[in-house]
């Protein structure tokens, strides 16, 4: 039987009071980590190696949910983010944006949705997931799951979502795990690497506790690190669905993981008058994470 392991965070590594920290993407070839904060409307970047006093703000004039890398695009330069309307390139020398492709048609969609978590697949198609923008009150079931092929062209994959969430793949890239936070469940589905199509769709993991799933990462040795926002904890869940490991945090509203090294680091999101709301932790696990994918473009977009 799997010995059930647990880490306790007792501090920061970044105590910069994000209202809601998301997306941290580790950038390996610099030792640096970007992240989101998606209320406030900014990027932070930290330099790993100099330390929390490297931090830089970059401010948006939109919400950006989660954001990618591009495959053959220096990202120093410019990296894919999912804004407001749909996906964009972002200048991170200049702060500008350039719309790329629409998640709606409708003026009435566009206002009313944002978008939130997604990530790159084995083949360099984006997926991502779309709900209500914050002056809308109480989520509705109005988000959609989209993917995102090379050609920019939008497929709908599942509609009528209240908060659609992380998106992720297994080690033999035959399985596509993805969080519903509203219904406290991880699904799964049987994943066509080839085509980007998916079928057999099941529950994987649901969850009966006071909080909700949000953001989570994968594992070499196929396990979820899954964040529960509400309830101050990542666990670990195994590829059989069970929880075999949890890290537990100072602060309740834990939002999504990274991998640098065998260390994993979290968002989190504040806005309470919690200690270390909206700070960044670190703990190391012993374990890597698997390589996160590029985003890929079969047609030229000018300005790349």
């Amino acid at each position: 039987m799997t010995e059930f392991k647990t880490w306790t965070v007792t501090e920061p590594y970044l105590d910069l009071q994000c209202s809601l920290g998301e997306g941290p993407f580790y950038e390996e070839d610099r030792n640096t980590l970007r992240f989101v904060d998606i209320i406030k409307r900014q990027l932070h970047t930290v330099d790993l190696t100099a330390g929390p006093e490297s931090l830089k703000t970059l401010q948006f004039d939109m919400p950006v949910g989660v954001t990618a890398d591009i495959e053959g695009v220096d990202s120093t330069k410019k990296i894919l983010v999912g804004g407001k309307s749909g996906l964009y390139l972002l200048n991170r020398e200049t702060g500008k944006t350039e719309l790329l492709k629409r998640f709606y048609g409708a003026e009435e969609k566009d206002e009313r949705l944002r978008s939130n978590d997604g990530a790159v697949d084995p083949k360099g198609r984006f997926w991502i997931g779309t709900m209500n923008d914050f002056w809308v009150g109480d989520p509705q079931a109005e988000g959609t799951l989209f993917r995102f092929n090379n050609d920019l062209s939008r497929h709908t994959i599942q509609e009528s979502l209240t908060i659609p969430n992380s998106v992720g793949w297994s080690r033999d890239q035959k399985t596509l795990y993805f969080v519903h936070s509203a219904e406290k469940r991880i699904m799964a589905w049987d994943y066509s690497a080839s085509t980007g199509d998916v079928t057999n769709e099941r529950v994987f993991y649901q969850h009966d506790g006071d909080g909700a799933p949000d953001g989570f990462k994968m594992d070499e040795q196929g396990n979820i690190w899954q964040a529960f926002y509400g309830e101050g904890c990542v666990r670990k869940i195994s590829p059989e669905g069970k929880v075999v490991g949890r890290v537990d945090y100072p602060t309740p509203n834990i939002t999504c993981p990274a991998f640098v090294g065998t260390e994993l680091w979290v968002t989190t999101a504040g806005g309470g008058e919690e200690t270390y709301g909206g700070g960044v932790f670190k703990v190391d696990v012993g374990v890597r994470g698997l390589k996160d994918f590029k985003f890929k473009l079969d047609k030229e977009v000018p300005g790349l």
